[in-house]
């Protein structure tokens, strides 16, 4: 739960420096954090991703293509699903909302409130960090999403004010709650060997986040999502 909490501490400490602020980070600023925190991401993806890799490299290249397996199965799931269409959807919703609410004064706390809860419990780290801190040990994919939803609650709550912040507790729940899940499977994972599969997966597709970041390439990180699933299946079918 670690990571769930400095989470929800980064989107408050975000709140209060924008708040603090009179004016929101400068271009410069802006374009040197996105350097470092692609950096970070794409260190953090592949190393949980190379973590749960074992054996000789006949058997890792065996792993791998049942990584590679999981994914292309995900995919399929994930459009079949419409899972990028809707985090798309969301992200229009999001900012219609900010355009609306700073052409106009007094924007209500409540739609801060629901657009960043939105933005924050659906975003690709709010599922693939839980899956890295539980059953990786490693919560360094949700430090991440602590520092990006703190740098978007900078910006957000100038426009809505305290709602923003108060998604904070809303993550905590959401979050939380995904973690408690994946402790209590835990055991049932391991006895498979399959948390392993799992968390190789997610470490690519934490990686494939460091590639949005820098909008790199444009990769539908949310239909991939399925694949933690499918990854866990193969594992317990074939064997890791």
């Amino acid at each position: 739960m670690t990571g769930t909490l400095a989470n929800m501490i980064g989107i408050l400490l975000g709140g209060a420096a924008g708040w603090a602020m009179r004016r929101g980070l400068r271009p410069a600023t802006e374009g040197w954090l996105k350097i470092v925190l692609f950096m970070l991401t794409v260190y953090f993806g592949l190393r949980l991703t190379w973590r749960h890799l074992d054996g000789s490299i006949l058997a890792i290249l065996g792993q791998l293509l049942l990584v590679m397996m999981a994914l292309a199965l995900g995919r399929l799931t994930g459009r079949w699903l419409h899972l990028q269409r809707g985090s798309n959807a969301l992200g229009r919703y999001a900012r219609a909302k900010m355009e609306a609410a700073s052409g106009r004064a007094g924007a209500h706390w409540t739609e801060g409130f629901v657009v960043c809860t939105a933005l924050y419990c659906a975003a690709p780290l709010a599922i693939l960090g839980p899956v890295a801190e539980v059953l990786g040990r490693d919560p360094s994919p949700l430090f991440l999403k602590a520092v990006i939803d703190g740098l978007a609650t900078m910006g957000f709550v100038k426009i809505w004010g305290v709602g923003v912040m108060l998604s904070a507790v809303a993550v905590l729940a959401f979050q939380g709650t995904l973690t408690l899940v994946l402790w209590w499977m835990e055991p049932w994972l391991e006895s498979g060997n399959a948390s392993a599969a799992v968390c190789a997966t997610s470490g690519l597709l934490v990686f494939s986040v460091a590639l949005l970041i820098l909008e790199v390439r444009r990769i539908e990180v949310a239909s991939y999502l399925p694949s933690l699933l499918w990854a866990g299946l193969l594992a317990f079918v074939f064997g890791w």
